[in-house]
């Protein structure tokens, strides 16, 4: 689609937004093929940026094993990052891994 091929260049130069949004895309298989490796990879570079979005969904990705083997470590450290910034989901979840580890 036009927005796909938009996003894609401004993800190229590195734009945030648009890897998030690209990502999202990926992962949800619409308007580009379901891809959940590519998705990682995309969140990933919005998630260096600061980009709290995306900090908090490759957290999720992270915790699931999607796209990626599972890392509890990383989702706790993207979690972290995103709750630091005021994200209350990402606030919410890293509570729970905190607690599943204290328990474990």
């Amino acid at each position: 689609s036009a927005a796909v091929r938009w996003w894609r260049l401004a993800a190229e130069q590195g734009v945030a937004d648009a890897q998030h949004n690209l990502a999202m895309l990926c992962s949800l298989g619409r308007g580009i093929p379901q891809d959940d490796r590519e998705a990682v990879r995309l969140f990933g570079f919005a998630a260096e940026e600061g980009y709290v979005d995306a900090q908090h969904n490759l957290a999720v990705f992270c915790e699931e094993g999607r796209g990626i083997p599972q890392d509890i470590g990383e989702a706790a450290r993207y979690y972290r990052l995103a709750a630091e910034q005021g994200a209350a989901r990402s606030q919410l979840n890293l509570g729970e891994l905190l607690l599943q580890e204290a328990a474990a």
